[in-house]
């Protein structure tokens, strides 16, 4: 399994209240690779809080959380932090592209942290085959703000993957988007989920992206509940 929540809850205080508002109950879920899911549910159901534990961005109240088999509490916040950048790629509702970088430098920010000049190299050939594959290698030089928003969401997904993580959290992917884009980034990410049998949970309000998933779940009052077979 790449990640795993055993029993996970997470609870935030309120100001000034004794009781507590608990958003996520006893969630028991698994993936592994290959899988799709979507999630659904009203604002402000804990989705993204959700996510972000799946994430490693945040951390639960109370439960197990595991990546690759490993408990995530024996990590240091540095090791937390090198797992994110090497085996999870995510993907929000803005695109939060450096707006003084081209976008073959913002594809290549996750590479950063590393080292290795030979994997910088082929990580610039992957950049570059990637960008090509969803029709941006045209515009490799071009800033964001030279670019359409379906543009740069396309861009985060090339970013998402640059160290081929196992596993993509989209938070919202088509939110900002219109119906074209919209239609374009779920064909895309449905794509990349099949041909390199990456892990993929996407957050979505768009019943036609939750439907390009493998299976849909429903995220209501704390409880998630898978609603198709």
């Amino acid at each position: 399994m790449i990640v795993e929540l055993e029993n996970v809850s997470k609870s935030y205080e309120n100001q000034g209240v004794i009781a507590s508002r608990d958003v996520l109950k006893e969630i028991n879920f698994s993936l592994k690779a290959g899988d799709s899911i979507s999630i659904v549910g009203p604002s402000g159901s804990g989705k993204s809080t959700l996510l972000n534990i799946l994430g490693t961005l945040d951390q639960p109240t109370n439960g197990i959380v595991k990546i690759k088999e490993n408990d995530i509490q024996q990590y240091s916040e540095k090791q937390l932090a090198e797992i994110r950048n090497q085996h999870i790629g995510f993907i929000f509702q803005l695109h939060h592209l450096l707006p003084q970088l081209s976008l073959i430098e913002n594809v290549l920010v996750p590479t950063i942290p590393i080292s290795d000049k030979n994997y910088k190299k082929i990580a610039l050939d992957r950049a570059m085959s990637l960008l090509e594959s969803v029709g941006l290698a045209d515009k490799i030089h071009q800033r964001p703000g030279q670019m359409s928003g379906g543009e740069c969401q396309r861009a985060t997904v090339v970013r998402a993957l640059i160290n081929e993580p196992e596993l993509i959290l989209a938070d919202e992917p088509t939110g900002s988007l219109d119906q074209d884009s919209a239609e374009q980034l779920g064909e895309l990410l449905s794509e990349i989920n099949r041909k390199q049998n990456v892990a993929m949970v996407a957050v979505t309000h768009s019943l036609d992206l939750a439907k390009k998933m493998d299976s849909i779940y429903k995220l209501d009052y704390g409880k998630l509940t898978k609603i198709n077979d």
